[in-house]
């Protein structure tokens, strides 16, 4: 991905987040709380976290950053250091040596912090569905009858 999108993509993640935390602020500030509601206001929260935290990494990987530093110069067996391939998704660096031996670093930290913004995101999302569903219109009565 160019510089300028995923840049652009951090920006409006940060934005996006920035906005939803103060709608669910301001929600819970003025009851009645509807949970549909707050489903469905706290899933830009956790998907554009989840989308700055992977631009982030994605940054740290594509400026060079600690990943390489990671790789010695020569492995256990004392084999040359060959090659450094870095892979974006997940964000990995791969240390190649003379000998054939490759050590895969991956920060989990951050794997960890995408993978569960993301799914917490989806998680919300069907459970505000599911909620939405269950609860009656305003324009219905109780029974679903006008």
């Amino acid at each position: 991905m160019p510089v300028s999108l995923l840049g652009m993509l951090l920006l409006i993640g940060l934005a996006t987040a920035a906005a939803s935390i103060v709608t669910v602020v301001l929600m819970l500030k003025n009851p009645p709380l509807h949970l549909a509601r707050l489903c469905a206001i706290l899933v830009p929260v956790f998907g554009s976290s989840a989308a700055v935290a992977y631009c982030c990494g994605w940054f740290a990987v594509a400026l060079g950053g600690p990943f390489p530093a990671q790789c010695e110069d020569r492995n256990t067996s004392g084999a040359e250091l060959v090659s450094i391939v870095q892979g974006y998704w997940p964000l990995r660096s791969a240390c190649f040596y003379l000998d054939g031996a490759v050590v895969e670093h991956i920060p989990m930290s951050l794997n960890v912090l995408v993978c569960l913004s993301a799914g917490l995101a989806v998680v919300l999302a069907c459970a505000g569905a599911v909620l939405h569903r269950r609860t009656p219109s305003a324009a219905t009565g109780v029974l679903g009858k006008p």
